[in-house]
């Protein structure tokens, strides 16, 4: 039996030396030959040849590309060397590699160009994107000089995509397991002491398996551990344990957050992060926002950076409704100070913010430290600010008696800013075009915001517009020196070829949101970050991006989705102009 034992552990042994790297052997031959199924993460090159072409990632069963945005050389040594390359030679920007069928799997990629696969980079999630097949992003590899055929040349043998299965085996069969996980939970039965009924269960399994992740301790002379859950949570401490094995899981939402908390406390990042992403999926469905303002309190207390974002996001995003929800008086100084600190918050203006803030101090009353209010409210835009607001802020501000300094300090920084040309700001050393106090927020007042709304009946399957077309009159920027200087933009919702056609375009996808000037600005310093908003049913805002060459491609499907779901696409249009100084 002994003899039996250490057969199979030598055996396990080599089983996880193999699966840390693929073999690579010394031989003549094409590997080309060998089409082994692709497998989650693959990446490949298309249409360019052996060492360049357009970069496609394997997810969900589908091979789709990878949008360009923020790419250098970091995330291209990523697949390069994932491709078994030396390295990467460019970047290629806005090249045709042939005809796309599959989706945008990824966009605002970051590499620190370190990592074995493209796939652990950081991304926001799967799918996620505002780019256009335009913008796939192609890399140039590294080559060897030496002749692909000569009898000293490499090739990878990699078959570990039988290992996970094997390894799931492994695990169900409990065969020469020797680690004992006692789980357990307090259930809601009291015993005659008192007590509460403590409830459990036992899975075995491998120490040579759980001594990746050292928070297991299960080291030399170690044989258990207890991990002590709530009932709800204790059916998926097996599915966990197997995921560690087998790096797959089906998960459901009952399921995510009790994942996520076990792979926080067993230090699983992996399994952490792609739960983390799951959670942007049930977010718009509590219209009390306490389920949001939850998970980011659970978010910074796990340290799930991903998560946090999502949640910071989705209140940024829907910073109207979480005001006038339960939740609002409830929100964490460091929620709210987080919230102020973000470019995408969506308000009407930034004096409506200023009296979201101030009504949020005085409902707390003595609660909120001096320098608290002081720091909160010093992440107000001043300088924009309505210029008609300005005037009368000294006479409507609650709280200006009791933070003078910082108000009159700021107005004069606003008040310079609307009266002063930007040559005349540039020579004072406090203004800076980076300074946050001169970036615009997403301002959905009017001028700056026009909407078209949907009919909500359909149509062969496409709802109808009772608008498509309309128009912005704005001033060229919010400074008040502009208010007589104006541009016109012109506002479609283009939904086939045709209406493309129409405005002399060519368009990849529908719909399309198009915003144009319809004459060209004359200020060399004056850029526009327009936003496209997409409300869904009139209740929250579960997509926001940007215009690129005056257009803005909706994605609708399930490969490609919105970042927050809309139940069947049921969303108005919102069209902001951001004009800023450069």
């Amino acid at each position: 039996m002994l003899a039996h034992r250490n057969c199979f552990s030598l055996w396990l042994l080599l089983l996880l030396y193999v699966s840390g790297s693929a073999v690579r052997l010394s031989m003549f031959g094409d590997e080309s030959r060998r089409n082994p199924a692709p497998r989650e993460g693959d990446v490949r090159l298309f249409g360019g040849g052996v060492s360049e072409g357009r970069v496609e990632i394997y997810h969900d069963g589908k091979w789709g590309t990878v949008c360009d945005d923020g790419w250098d050389m970091a995330e291209a040594q990523v697949v390069c060397r994932q491709l078994h390359f030396p390295g990467a030679n460019s970047v290629v920007f806005g090249k045709n590699y042939g005809k796309v069928s599959g989706p945008i799997w990824l966009d605002d990629l970051s590499c620190q160009g370190t990592e074995s696969y493209l796939s652990k980079c950081a991304f926001t999630s799967w799918g996620a994107t505002d780019c256009s097949h335009k913008e796939d992003v192609g890399v140039i590899c590294e080559t060897s000089n030496s002749s692909l055929t000569k009898s000293d040349s490499l090739h990878s043998l990699d078959n570990s995509i039988s290992l996970s299965d094997e390894r799931g085996q492994i695990f169900d069969s409990s065969n020469g397991c020797d680690f004992l996980i006692l789980v357990q939970s307090a259930s809601e039965n009291v015993q005659d002491d008192g007590t509460q009924e403590v409830v459990g269960t036992q899975i075995c399994a491998h120490k040579h398996i759980l001594s990746q992740f050292p928070l297991f301790n299960a080291s030399e002379g170690i044989n258990n551990i207890t991990v002590n859950v709530g009932q709800s949570c204790q059916p998926h401490v097996t599915t966990f344990i197997r995921y560690i094995y087998t790096r797959k899981a089906d998960i459901a939402f009952s399921s995510v957050q009790c994942l996520h908390w076990l792979a926080y406390m067993f230090g699983v990042e992996e399994l952490k992060e792609d739960t983390g992403r799951l959670f942007s999926k049930i977010l718009p469905e509590d219209a009390s926002f306490q389920t949001q303002v939850s998970l980011y309190k659970y978010a910074v207390e796990t340290g799930d950076f991903v998560l946090e974002e999502n949640c910071l996001q989705y209140l940024a995003w829907n910073y109207q409704n979480l005001t006038m929800s339960p939740a609002w008086t409830h929100i964490s100084i460091q929620l709210l100070g987080s919230l102020l600190l973000r470019s995408d918050l969506v308000v009407p203006d930034e004096y409506v913010l200023l009296q979201t803030v101030e009504s949020w101090i005085e409902e707390k009353g003595n609660s909120t430290p001096f320098d608290t209010q002081h720091d909160l409210l010093s992440r107000i835009r001043f300088p924009m600010i309505p210029a008609e607001a300005l005037y009368d802020l000294e006479f409507n501000s609650s709280l200006y008696s009791s933070h003078k300094n910082l108000f009159q300090e700021n107005l004069l920084e606003a008040y310079q800013f609307n009266m002063l040309l930007f040559t005349n700001l540039k020579s004072n050393q406090k203004f800076s075009t980076e300074n946050d106090h001169y970036q615009t927020r997403i301002y959905t007042a009017k001028p700056w915001s026009t909407v078209i709304t949907p009919f909500m009946t359909r149509y062969n399957n496409h709802y109808q517009y009772n608008q498509i077309q309309t128009q912005l009159n704005v001033p060229i920027h919010n400074s008040l020196i502009f208010k007589d200087n104006r541009i016109r933009w012109g506002v479609n919702v283009l939904r086939n070829q045709q209406e493309c056609s129409n405005q002399g375009l060519r368009c990849s996808s529908f719909p399309v949101a198009r915003l144009y000037p319809q004459e060209r600005p004359q200020n060399q310093h004056i850029l526009f970050r327009n936003r496209l908003l997409l409300m869904c049913q009139g209740k929250y805002i579960c997509q926001i991006q940007d215009f690129k060459d005056n257009l803005a491609y909706i994605s609708v499907n399930e490969t490609q989705g919105l970042t927050f779901p809309c139940p069947d696409d049921q969303f108005s249009y919102h069209f902001v102009v951001r004009p800023g100084y450069v």
